[in-house]
């Protein structure tokens, strides 16, 4: 027998699970799939249950948002483009469904390379060595041109970038995203910290030109926050730094200037779930009104899942 004095149970008072409200039930279970089946049936059958069902509202909410002919950003970070993603959110452009792009420099240098040698991703560890890691001249060249370009024309940084690939021509161009915005008049802006992009290690770069360049493309894409309000979309997709903190900040400008922002959607897509992602992005700017949802996954697969999911609801 113990030598501790156990609580007595014998009063517990009990009822029936039949009459207890529960919050899953068999309605929500899912379907399981069947060969040949359509990617619709695929997401009629998930589960109707937690980060399904978040996937599915998020589509929605794209689809809701072009109906009501609001903004939808989609920021990205640099391992979008790596992850092959880059034709599908051309896609999404072409189809009305992403009104503007918004990323780090990292995103358009990748973007860059692949447009004129369909080959991107140095092997960092082993150029690093010798110091050869991120000394491409012609990658540096193009890119510091434009930002020089940019400061003198009065453009952004993202719109001088786009408009020097066009103008080169080269093979892999229909495939590169910053050239397609362009090229479809749509905002593509670069958000850019000095230092951090192989391009600055090169002495064509021009820091009052990058800073200024990069600067314009804050205000530009601080216009498009200010009219997400009622029904517009911002997603942030593999960035878990630098676009939050330029998100929110964007977001703090519109308000202070008198704009209604709020009563929208906003949704993290990452790997990994990261602390600005989180509170700049899915938390602090629906405080007011709205919703923010976080969903875990691989790019090379959630992307086009998404993107699948968006043309489903749109019924295309």
């Amino acid at each position: 027998m113990s030598s501790f004095k156990e609580l007595d149970l014998s009063g517990i008072k009990t009822y029936s699970a039949a009459d207890r409200k529960s919050l899953v039930n068999t309605s929500k279970e899912a379907v399981p799939p069947k060969p040949g089946m359509t990617f619709r049936e695929f997401l009629d059958n998930l589960p109707g249950l937690l980060k399904a069902d978040d996937l599915k509202a998020v589509a929605n909410a794209v689809v809701e948002a072009k109906k009501k002919n609001k903004p939808v950003i989609i920021m990205i970070g640099g391992h979008v483009i790596k992850t092959g993603c880059s034709p599908v959110l051309i896609d999404l452009a072409e189809h009305g469904f992403a009104t503007h792009f918004a990323s780090n420099g990292a995103a358009a240098i990748h973007d860059t390379e692949l447009a004129r040698f369909g080959t991107t991703s140095e092997d960092v560890a082993i150029s690093l060595e010798d110091g050869s890691f991120g000394m491409a001249e012609d990658t540096a060249a193009l890119v510091n041109a434009a930002a020089k370009k940019a400061s003198t024309d009065g453009k952004g940084f993202g719109e001088a970038v786009g408009e020097a690939l066009c103008k080169e021509n080269p093979p892999f161009l229909e495939r590169t995203l910053i050239a397609c915005c362009y090229n479809l008049k749509i905002p593509y802006t670069l958000h850019v910290a000095l230092g951090t992009d192989i391009v600055h290690q090169h002495p064509t770069a021009d820091g009052a030109a990058i800073g200024g360049a990069s600067l314009r493309d804050f205000r530009i894409f601080a216009s498009s926050v200010s009219e997400i309000g009622d029904g517009g979309v911002v997603l942030n997709i593999g960035s878990s730094v630098i676009m939050p903190e330029v998100f929110l900040k964007a977001l703090a400008v519109a308000r202070n200037l008198g704009h209604d922002v709020k009563n929208f959607t906003t949704a993290n897509f990452d790997m990994i779930q990261h602390y600005r992602p989180t509170v700049n992005v899915v938390q602090r700017p629906v405080l007011p009104g709205g919703v923010g949802y976080s969903i875990t996954g691989h790019h090379e697969i959630m992307i086009p899942m998404l993107a699948a999911a968006i043309y489903e609801r749109a019924e295309l």
